[in-house]
């Protein structure tokens, strides 16, 4: 196996990693991880003798193939390297690091550049479902400077606004794999849904908690996290993943009433860890439960009128919007968000 292989290190969204053309990577599933988890530098809580940056938002692998696929451009796989762990999982998709995904089939010749904006239609290997992403390209060129800004990210960039579509049960098989708005897991009454990421949703005030914490109050918490584990390890059969004991998934949410104007408040979990932000499809799971009548979010939850619903997801960061449009039955349809991209270096890592 090469110990070598090009790659761009790219920040997608609130998370970054990098981002391999997969001809450039070894065929092999099991060299391919050896390779990457040597690039990360796992496992080492500090990934000293990698490229991690030791947190799970910051070793994350993009893989990505000119498609041969109708209608679609690019074919992508996300990859998180777990820091202190020597596992590789694919158990998952990645909404921050999709957000780098089009720009980066662009520079890499997989995608022909438009004059002014160019549409990049992604096809998600980790759950078989599709993402539109539309790229600044003036003169036919990607462009990373502009004035959009998400919070969790310092300064202005370009915008890359992602549009999923026929998400609901991409990794659990349905939208609420019981079929049930509310399910009741070690005595806590629980949403397990997936709008694109698994997830368990939960008021924070059933778990002691109270949706406010901090980022570093969370992870220090170590009975409230072993008892949103116990719940997770529990919710694995029922949610169609199997033994989640070594996954990434489901993650596990608290919410709360909002404080700052948004719709909910929530503390993400991913799943070990107190997420800084929260993922962009995990937003789309939680904003979606916000709309199930009779789901622990739904009963914190501040919602607008309307069939197009803008939804603003309050974390430890800021805020994620999600914008659902519904269809005649009340069921959403689609999601879009905004995100941002930009590229960081370009060039060859050695493992």
């Amino acid at each position: 196996m090469s110990d070598a292989a090009r790659v761009m290190w790219m920040r997608g969204g609130t998370s970054k990693g990098g981002y391999f053309l997969a001809e450039d990577l070894p065929a092999d599933t099991a060299a391919r991880d050896a390779f990457l988890l040597r690039a990360m530098g796992s496992p080492d809580p500090r990934q000293i003798d990698g490229m991690g940056g030791a947190d799970p938002l910051t070793s994350k692998v993009a893989v990505v193939a000119k498609s041969a696929r109708d209608g679609i451009d690019v074919d992508y796989l996300f990859l998180q390297v777990f820091v202190d762990q020597a596992i590789v999982s694919d158990a998952q998709n990645c909404g921050n690091i999709l957000a780098g995904i089009a720009p980066f089939a662009i520079e890499r010749g997989l995608v022909a550049a438009r004059d002014g904006e160019t549409p990049v239609a992604i096809y998600m290997e980790n759950t078989g479902q599709v993402a539109i992403a539309a790229v600044q390209t003036p003169g036919g060129v990607v462009t990373y400077a502009g004035d959009a800004r998400i919070d969790g990210v310092p300064g202005g960039a370009a915008p890359v606004p992602l549009e999923f579509r026929d998400t609901a049960g991409s990794s659990c098989g349905a939208l609420l794999p019981t079929g049930n708005a509310c399910d009741e897991v070690q005595g806590v009454r629980v949403t397990l849904i997936d709008n694109g990421m698994p997830c368990v949703v939960m008021k924070a005030a059933d778990v002691g908690a109270t949706g406010y914490e901090s980022r570093d109050e969370l992870d220090a918490a170590t009975d409230l996290k072993a008892r949103i584990e116990a719940i997770r390890l529990a919710v694995g059969e029922r949610m169609n993943l199997g033994d989640v004991a070594k996954k990434s998934v489901p993650k596990m949410m608290l919410v709360a009433p909002p404080r700052n104007g948004g719709a909910v408040t929530v503390r993400s979990f991913i799943p070990h860890h107190a997420h800084a932000s929260i993922g962009v499809l995990g937003a789309v799971s939680v904003a979606t439960a916000c709309l199930i009548a009779g789901s622990p979010a739904a009963e914190v939850a501040q919602i607008p009128d309307g069939s197009r619903k803008t939804l603003s997801v309050e974390h430890p960061t800021g805020e994620t919007t999600c914008v659902m449009e519904l269809d005649a039955a009340g069921t959403v349809a689609s999601a879009a968000m905004l995100r941002t991209a930009r590229k960081l270096m370009d060039g060859t890592i050695f493992a």
